[in-house]
């Protein structure tokens, strides 16, 4: 599930103005603010950004919730706000979370905010919990509590800077990490022409981090970013040359993606030889007719493929994760790859045995 990161504003326009701008840039997905000429002040900054707010004028509403004839008053479409000082709010808490559609809780003191007990109560619940912090700590914190985590944050910064450190927090916890492990290439076979495809991406990727791909779902190859200088032709550090049209693509959520149908605007997974990952999106997809090359490695007695452009700056990963190109690869390196034992249906894993050659 990815988490949704909400900005509380207070004070006045003037004071409260460059972090509305910051907040629009990071790409909230909402903002907290209560005063009405600032809630119009900030739709006329830029579309779309949802407003949460205590007044009638904005997109979400927060009722605040104290006792029991708050509660009856809800709707399914408020956000429920209430500060957990005692047993008796959790309660509320709970009960509130069974009704509405966001639950926003805070208190005074981050360590008695007993979300183990929410986040459990309301697992089944389609309510989204999100927790008030002030620190990028309090973030992690709240993201890893009984390994679920909430379904977001709600920041008050103090600076700029802390909303733009709360939004990566929350990207890499929205990726995870994937667990990379070695294989022997054991075959390197030419091709013939066949159709290739490049992925370029709307991020620059750094050297060391590039895209899973491979010929079956089971094992996939870690493919390097043309973020290599060379030279025969000047660094692409958005693209990934990735390989023939058939070939999967590691996405978001655990999903693959044929290469083929990759188009502007899709998310690509962006993974790096520790396995960290990050979402991308794609901004353009190039077919051509290329020579290609087969490689075929061993990881723990299976046999997974892949084919690529047979061209030199085309690279994997190696065992001492550093890029190598096809050029110089060898029968006998070792190179970085992923395995999984999930089958897939379009795009999904499953629990279903198929063999893939």
């Amino acid at each position: 599930m990815e988490k949704s990161l909400w900005v509380l504003l207070e004070g006045e326009w003037r004071d409260i103005k460059p972090f509305v701008t910051s907040s629009l840039e990071t790409g909230v997905d909402a903002l907290w603010i209560d005063e009405e000429e600032n809630i119009e002040k900030t739709r006329e900054l830029a579309r779309g950004v949802k407003i949460a707010s205590k007044s009638g004028k904005a997109d979400m509403r927060i009722v605040e919730v104290n006792n029991e004839e708050d509660i009856k008053k809800l709707q399914k479409e408020d956000c429920a706000l209430i500060t957990i000082d005692s047993k008796e709010k959790e309660n509320l808490a709970e009960r509130a979370g069974k009704i509405c559609r966001n639950l926003l809780i805070f208190g005074e003191d981050w360590t008695i905010i007993p979300l183990e007990n929410l986040i459990a109560a309301l697992q089944k619940e389609k309510v989204k919990l999100l927790a008030g912090v002030k620190s990028a700590d309090e973030i992690r914190t709240a993201l890893e509590t009984l390994e679920v985590g909430v379904s977001g944050v709600i920041l008050k910064p103090e600076n700029l800077s802390d909303i733009k450190k709360a939004r990566e927090i929350l990207e890499k916890a929205d990726a995870g990490k994937i667990e990379i492990k070695k294989a022997k290439v054991i075959k390197i076979e030419p091709l013939g022409m066949g159709d290739r495809v490049c992925v370029d991406t709307t991020s620059i990727m750094e050297v060391g981090e590039g895209m899973l791909i491979g010929s079956q779902a089971k094992g996939l190859f870690l493919i390097h970013s043309e973020s290599v200088e060379n030279p025969y032709v000047a660094t692409r550090p958005f693209r990934v040359n990735a390989g023939a049209v058939h070939a999967y693509v590691k996405a978001p959520k655990n999903k693959t993606k044929y290469l083929s149908e990759l188009k502007s605007g899709d998310e690509i997974l962006i993974v790096d030889s520790q396995g960290n990952t990050r979402t991308a999106n794609v901004g353009r997809v190039k077919i051509e007719k290329r020579p290609l090359i087969l490689i075929e490695a061993d990881c723990g007695g299976q046999v997974i493929k892949t084919i690529v452009q047979n061209a030199e700056t085309i690279r994997f990963v190696n065992s001492d994760k550093k890029p190598v190109s096809v050029a110089k690869l060898k029968t006998g390196d070792e190179i970085l790859v992923s395995m999984s034992k999930e089958a897939r249906h379009f795009g999904m894993g499953i629990e279903e045995s198929i063999i893939e050659r």
